[in-house]
């Protein structure tokens, strides 16, 4: 078979003729970049400013984008009627875009040699969890004699110089639905960049990406007020401002302003009903709960269960709207008994109510909240002393609490998570984690992967949390310390005492028959008929202010129960 012979290129002044082409062209073109340097500076320059200004759009909230754009175009107009003035805001605009578009102003800038080696140092740390031992790619992304330029596609530098935000690619073996590896990664990235920071990961799997950005600061020292909410929202804290699209406003060091705020809502038309804190000690928790408190005193009324029995809700006791605040075991049982017997008796009213074509009555839509702080001390001493587990009984409002009005919020450590039952684990769908955690005690808790924990330095409050099925949040809740502790910050003291409802009368609170007073208060006097217009429940059901002291403090007790029962038969 004959080989037909391959075409060879023609000899003579052609290639001679092509390299003198090449260079006059490619001196012509270095000659046209230099001359339209300034006008491709202005371009860059518009490029990034619409940047940031979509950047901007996207984190307005809705409710504010109206009124920038009203400003802005009365803006327009005024410069527009100005003499000179759309001159003026040319020469303006022009200005501002050769400033964003100077070299070394943009995301792209070549980093010096001390970010380069720190960059290359997040890189060869990446390569033993990111690379193959024998990747058939002979140019892989990450590899030992690799450099930091074939996986990182986008970098920050915050004023410190350490990195800010950091988009990276991975190869695609790399098993991202994986938590635990995914954490590694994050644990491993977060030391490299600095452990005294905060981090956020965002993981897109579709372009197998990694963005690890530097939070802007929570609002931190802002103290207990009234919030702007509608009935059955609670603040819980503040959170990042391209979180949420909503804003409150408050007042932080005499200065007014608006900020982010984590709203749960409650109610019947709630999802979310009922309300888990999980912390560590010193975290906060309790000091959540007192700040829940404080607002579920607006609308509705209030039981509180302390199982530690430290006395941090001392300074409720004997306030309007706060039906008991117990300390011990028997009040504890008492008061849960109680709210089974008054969640009953709520749909019970309402049941009948509703099927005569009537209106429910206001003792049973008024909001009942049960906030129980350290279950798992009480449980304990229940199983010691064979009576029965207040979580136990919990069940019934738990499940019914929603239909009946009835709102419980539960805390606890870390420690003793694992003794919280299976209701209150079910049913308490809104959830927070303060303090440092685990990825596993996250995970628990959240229901989601590994969260990236605060730093070592973070104030007490600091967590997180997600209502729901819903993202997650950071969260910072606002300070509301024990007015009664001494040790507290002065102006935060205040603050709670001004929330503070003023003592309870006479009369029974919410139409439920109970009244509480602080061991070693004098006995209020008893109540006319008119005050106990409302029925009151049946004294086996209602629980008793246990009193834990003194045995003066006991006696004094008694008188008080007497005109209980006293003021329930005037009032029937």
């Amino acid at each position: 078979m004959a080989r037909w012979p391959l075409p060879r290129p023609r000899r003579g002044p052609g290639p001679a003729m092509t390299g003198r082409a090449h260079s006059l062209v490619r001196s012509g073109t270095d000659g046209a970049l230099d001359v339209l340097h300034p006008v491709i500076t202005l371009v860059r320059g518009l490029g990034r400013l619409v940047v940031l200004a979509v950047r901007w759009w996207c984190r307005t909230p809705k409710e504010r984008r109206g009124p920038v754009l009203f400003l802005l175009g009365v803006g327009v107009l005024v410069v527009a009627l100005m003499p000179w003035g759309p001159a003026f805001a040319v020469v303006l605009v022009v200005g501002a875009a050769a400033w964003q578009g100077r070299e070394g102003a943009g995301v792209g800038a070549d980093p010096s040699e001390e970010e380069s080696a720190r960059l290359q140092a997040v890189y060869e740390a990446l390569v033993p969890l990111f690379a193959l031992p024998d990747d058939p790619n002979p140019q892989p992304l990450f590899a030992h004699d690799g450099s930091w330029e074939r996986a990182f596609e986008e970098i920050e530098f915050a004023d410190d110089g350490r990195i800010g935000r950091l988009l990276l690619r991975y190869p695609a073996h790399f098993r991202d639905s994986d938590a635990k590896l995914r954490f590694l990664v994050e644990r491993l990235l977060g030391a490299k960049s600095g452990r005294d920071r905060e981090y956020r990961f965002v993981w897109d799997e579709e372009r197998n990406e990694l963005e690890m950005t530097v939070p802007e600061p929570l609002p931190e020292g802002i103290r207990a007020q009234r919030f702007v909410t509608g009935p059955g929202e609670v603040v819980l804290g503040f959170t990042d401002a391209d979180s949420v699209h909503r804003r409150v406003p408050v007042t932080d060091a005499g200065q007014a302003r608006d900020v982010p705020p984590v709203v749960w809502r409650t109610g019947a038309r709630a999802t979310e009903s009922h309300l888990l804190v999980v912390g560590a000690p010193g975290a906060g928790s309790t000091t959540l709960l007192r700040s829940v408190v404080l607002q579920a005193l607006e609308h509705g009324d209030v039981l509180v269960v302390d199982g530690s029995g430290s006395g941090e809700y001392a300074c409720l006791a004997g306030r309007a709207g706060v039906l008991a605040v117990e300390t011990s075991l028997t009040g504890a049982v008492a008061c849960a008994e109680w709210a089974v017997h008054e969640t009953e008796r709520r749909l019970s009213v309402a049941s009948r109510a509703r099927q005569a074509g009537n209106l429910v009555p206001d003792d049973a839509r008024r909001p009942l909240w049960i906030v129980l702080d350290r279950p798992a001390a009480l449980s304990h001493l229940a199983r010691t002393e064979g009576r029965r587990d207040p979580q136990e009984l919990l069940q019934v409002p738990l499940r019914h609490g929603r239909a009946a009005n009835v709102t419980v919020v539960v805390a606890e450590h870390f420690e003793c998570a694992d003794e919280l039952n299976r209701a209150v684990r079910s049913y308490c769908r809104a959830r927070v984690v303060l303090g440092t955690a685990s990825p596993e005690e996250a995970w628990s808790v959240l229901g989601v992967d590994a969260v990236s924990p605060p730093g070592p330095l973070t104030p007490p409050g600091r967590g997180f949390a997600r209502l729901g099925a819903g993202p997650v949040l950071r969260l910072q809740v606002p300070a509301t310390p024990d007015p009664l502790d001494d040790a507290a910050n002065e102006g935060e003291r205040r603050a709670v005492l001004r929330l503070l409802p003023p003592p309870a009368s006479g009369r029974t609170a919410g139409g439920t028959g109970v009244r509480t007073r602080e061991p070693g208060m004098p006995v209020p006097p008893e109540p006319s008929a008119q005050q106990g217009a409302h029925p009151a429940v049946p004294t086996a059901s209602a629980p008793e202010k246990s009193v834990t002291g003194t045995a003066a403090a006991s006696a004094a007790a008694a008188p008080l129960a007497v005109s209980e029962q006293q003021a329930g038969a005037q009032a029937t």
